[in-house]
């Protein structure tokens, strides 16, 4: 036991400096948390897994009893953009993939207290954006040279409480320790007064580091012996400022993380076969960088500014449905359909050939064996087939105007272990 206290301190370590690695599906937010639950698409709200239950609803810690989990997913997305009908000399496709296999990186511990309650730590990459150009693009660095190109990583580190306050009911609050970084390049033609209120802060400053806090509430009780529902709230998370690009995000560089909430259903469909199925809200208009318009914002605020522009999204609901099949002792299958009208609208593709997040369904698969120590090895993969959102009058005629379309398609191959104590 005291190896395993130690095994677990040391991931826990590994798991707070270890480097995130961006990604991008229901928005710029993960899929799914927890390798079982990516396997069945994300849903996990009213059934809760392995130690990064946490994750998607705290009130389930308590049912998954004492354990550790740890996991790695390889992220693999597929971008591409292009800017068309240009009168400024832009018109060209671009490769965004010079960067383009990420590794992601889960931690899970619970400990239970006693009969009713429990105490864990979640450690996960809540969601991130990546986009590296193998070459400038001529309407954002202008001369310079400078390959274009962003980089947002997000890191929650979850201490977890959950009760049970009866045999059907459990409840559990997260308090949700938030790191992110993020830096940008090639984006010379905006540091300048005439579009920024910072010059100076808007690209090529290397990463940036930003802190904050939310909490996750949530709530799961059993209905009948064959029907669980779930319900949680994730409050906004007011991060402290990216100061070296104050003069690129609104709000002098504020990059603040949107509240989320949703509800679930499990459904035991046999004794070996449950269907769970959720729906989740997920609100960029919160932030004033991510929700803000580019247009008249570019023309009538400077980027930095309160009503600065920015890139455009929309809030997103997000349906996920997840299926598992205990085949026989020691093997559980999984499927999964996650599905979320992508947040970008046809007019606001120009800034977001930065962050073409673009992908709207995706299909997954996974497995769980048992091994004859009794620890598990679970594996999930995910592929979000080709979005294209094409621009509509999206480059401004300050730029030559014209369009940018933005396209990606995604996988992902993730592998879990974990045992019970």
């Amino acid at each position: 036991m005291k190896y395993r206290k130690n095994l677990v301190v040391s991931a826990m370590v590994a798991g707070l400096i270890a480097p995130l690695s961006a990604m991008a599906t229901n928005g710029y937010f993960a899929h799914g948390y927890g390798m079982k639950a990516k396997g069945m698409g994300g849903a996990g709200i009213a059934y809760g897994q392995d130690g990064l239950a946490a994750a998607t609803n705290p009130a389930n810690m308590v049912r998954v009893g004492n354990r550790v989990d740890f996991g790695l997913d390889i992220f693999v997305p597929d971008r591409s953009t292009e800017i068309v009908g240009n009168g400024g000399g832009g018109n060209a496709s671009y490769d965004p993939n010079a960067d383009d296999i990420f590794f992601i990186p889960e931690f899970g511990y619970n400990q239970m207290i006693s009969d009713s309650m429990s105490f864990g730590v979640s450690v996960f990459g809540n969601g991130g954006m990546n986009t590296s150009y193998k070459k400038p693009i001529a309407l954002f660095g202008g001369a310079s040279g400078t390959n274009a190109g962003v980089n947002l990583e997000q890191l929650f580190i979850s201490p977890t409480f959950s009760m049970k306050l009866n045999d059907k009911h459990s409840f559990g609050v997260a308090l949700n320790l938030i790191y992110q970084t993020f830096k940008a390049t090639g984006l010379q033609n905006f540091d300048n007064s005439t579009y920024s209120s910072a010059p100076g802060s808007v690209t090529d400053n290397g990463k940036d580091t930003s802190t904050g806090f939310s909490l996750r509430l949530g709530w799961t009780g059993e209905i009948t012996d064959k029907v669980t529902l779930g319900a949680t709230y994730q409050s906004k998370a007011n991060m402290s400022e990216f100061d070296k690009y104050k003069g690129l995000f609104a709000e002098q560089g504020g990059f603040d993380i949107p509240e989320t909430y949703g509800v679930g259903i499990t459904v035991k469909a046999t004794p070996k076969v449950n269907v769970v199925f959720d729906v989740t809200q997920i609100n960029y208009s919160d932030v004033k960088a991510i929700s803000n318009p580019l247009l008249p914002n570019l023309s009538t605020a400077q980027l930095g500014d309160s009503g600065g522009a920015g890139f455009g999204w929309k809030d997103m609901t997000v349906y996920k449905l997840g299926v598992d099949w205990q085949q026989s002792a020691n093997l559980v299958l999984r499927a999964g359909y996650n599905r979320g009208s992508q947040p970008i609208p046809n007019g606001e593709t120009f800034f977001n050939l930065l962050a073409p997040g673009v992908v709207e369904d995706h299909l997954t698969a996974g497995a769980t064996w048992t091994l004859q120590n009794k620890s598990e090895l679970t594996v999930a993969v995910m592929y979000a087939p080709k979005k294209t959102v094409s621009g509509s009058n999206s480059i401004p005629s300050g730029f030559g105007s014209g369009e940018a379309n933005l396209s990606m398609s995604q996988y992902s191959l993730g592998v879990a272990y974990g045992w019970k104590f």
